[in-house]
C-alpha cells in the first residue's frame, strides 16, 4: 500500500497547512495536528524537510536592494501609463457606462411607443358654444330637483311603445 493510498485525504489536508507550519503562522491546534501527521507520514515528513532546505536556501541568498534610481524611473512610468487614454478613457466605471447605456436604451423605447390619448369628459375641454349652451339651460337645470321629485311623471309611460304593451297586458289580466 502506498504513501497516497493510506494517507490520500488526510496528506491533502496538510499539504495546505504544512506552509503555514514551517513558517510559524499556525495556530497551535493546526501545529498539533501537522506534527502528529509528520510524526506517522514519512512522505509528508520528506516533503516538509524538502521545504525546510528551500526555505533555508531562500535565506542565505544575500537581500538584493534597488537602484537609487528605480523610485524615479518607476514614478515616471506610473505618470506616463495615465496619459495615455482611450477612446472609453473618459468613462470612469464600467457601471456607469451600463446605467447610461440602459437609460438611452430606456429613452428610445419610451420615443418610439405610441402616445395613449385620454378621452374622459372630465379632463376634454368643452367648446365655447357648449358652454353657452349650458348657460342657456340654466333655468332648466336648476328646477330639475323639483321634477325628478315629482311623483307624476314617474307614472308615465316612457315611450308610446311601452303604453301599447301596457294596454295588451292589461287585457290579458282580466
Amino acid at each position: 500500500m502506498g504513501h497516497t493510498e493510506r494517507f490520500g485525504k488526510n496528506c491533502a489536508e496538510m499539504e495546505d497547512k504544512l506552509v503555514q507550519y514551517l513558517d510559524g503562522r499556525a495556530k497551535p491546534a493546526e501545529r498539533r495536528a501537522v506534527e502528529d501527521h509528520l510524526a506517522v507520514c514519512s512522505g509528508c515528513r520528506n516533503r516538509a524537510e524538502d521545504f525546510r532546505a528551500i526555505f533555508g536556501a531562500l535565506d542565505d541568498l544575500p537581500a538584493v536592494s534597488p537602484s537609487p534610481s528605480f523610485d524615479a524611473s518607476l514614478r515616471a512610468r506610473v505618470a506616463a501609463e495615465a496619459d495615455r487614454r482611450t477612446l472609453w478613457g473618459w468613462i470612469p466605471s464600467p457601471r456607469l457606462a451600463f446605467a447610461v447605456a440602459a437609460l438611452v436604451a430606456m429613452s428610445v423605447w419610451l420615443a418610439s411607443t405610441p402616445r395613449i390619448v385620454n378621452y374622459d369628459s372630465a379632463t376634454t375641454r368643452v367648446p365655447a358654444e357648449a358652454e353657452f349652451s349650458m348657460i342657456r339651460d340654466l333655468p332648466v337645470l336648476e328646477n330639475y330637483e323639483v321634477i325628478s321629485k315629482f311623483d307624476a311623471l314617474s307614472e308615465l309611460p316612457a315611450s308610446p311603445d311601452d303604453t301599447a304593451a301596457g294596454e295588451v297586458k292589461n287585457e290579458t289580466s282580466e
